[in-house]
């Protein structure tokens, strides 16, 4: 099988600045991949070199399997991209813009382009300057999504968006893949990844940290569970179990976090007469801050 994306050791440092450190990616044909990070971990450096935006000070990035820094011409043509931060032609309406870059590039359907200005619902007659932000950004994703590249490489690609809108991109981002293509999300909105992807990078001051499954990730946080006795809560029988961490009592309920096995737990409970067993699903969101520490807050800021 041929990586869409490869990176190894991939290494860019601005100065005395970190930028990324030994960065090694690899993204499958037809999977929509996640990489995941506070601002500032690493995201776009790490796009921006795959593209050949930016030069890597070492290591190497393949994308199609040929070298950015050799042909990043010939990757360009079958990638779209929408950057975290951009600005086109003020003095353009909309439907000029989208009409330029399909131009620049060639080969646009024009009645998908039109189903798409349909579906994030977009004024085409107003000047890019009048549109608000998540405006600006939906006119953003229609020049990327527009000429069906094989590769889709969206940095934050929501922000912005209204959650209606947001919908209509994760449906489009689910026929992608569905089409084959592959798409490569960067994103710190954790739900978002959650709900798009096949697989996840996670990327921590500029080094990658774990690369797994969604349900992977999910696996690794602990569960929330809550126990309700008929009796006196027996704290003793659980505090000391492999994996059980905060156990805390309070009339006739007890609640801990487990993480690995949960069958300790429950061999114990078993031992009581027991109301009711809840064992909380977790979210990647605390997958996330478990893997980051206090350092993940900002995230949410």
């Amino acid at each position: 099988m041929d990586l869409i994306i490869q990176t190894e050791k991939l290494t860019k440092s601005y100065g005395p600045q970190r930028g990324i450190i030994e960065v090694d990616l690899e993204v499958r044909p037809g999977e929509v991949f996640g990489f995941l990070g506070p601002n500032g971990a690493g995201k776009t450096t790490t796009i921006r070199t795959l593209l050949d935006l930016i030069r890597p000070t070492s290591g190497r990035a393949r994308v199609f399997g040929i070298e950015s820094t050799a042909d990043p011409v010939a990757i360009h043509k079958r990638v779209g991209y929408i950057p975290g931060e951009f600005t086109l032609y003020d003095r353009l309406t909309g439907g000029q813009t989208l009409d330029y870059f399909a131009n620049l590039r060639g080969g646009v359907d024009k009645a998908y382009q039109g189903q798409l200005i349909e579906r994030f619902d977009i004024d085409p007659k107003r000047r890019f300057k009048e549109y608000s932000k998540g405006n600006k950004q939906k006119i953003g994703l229609v020049i990327a999504l527009q000429h069906k590249p094989e590769l889709l490489v969206l940095d934050e690609p929501t922000s912005g968006l209204d959650p209606l809108v947001q919908q209509s991109f994760y449906q489009l981002v689910r026929e992608a893949r569905l089409e084959g293509r592959t798409v490569f999300l960067s994103s710190h909105i954790l739900s978002e990844v959650e709900r798009t992807a096949d697989r996840v990078g996670i990327i921590r001051d500029g080094r990658m940290v774990k690369v797994d499954s969604v349900e992977g990730l999910r696996d690794l946080a602990h569960h929330q569970v809550e126990l309700r006795f008929a009796g006196v809560v027996p704290l003793a029988a659980f505090d000391t179990l492999p994996g059980v961490t905060d156990v805390v009592g309070d009339d006739h309920t007890l609640r801990m976090r487990v993480s690995g096995a949960i069958a300790p737990v429950v061999r114990a409970a078993a031992q009581y007469e027991l109301l009711d067993f809840v064992s909380r699903e977790p979210t990647l969101e605390e997958t996330f801050l478990a893997q980051y520490g206090q350092t993940a807050v900002e995230v949410k800021a």
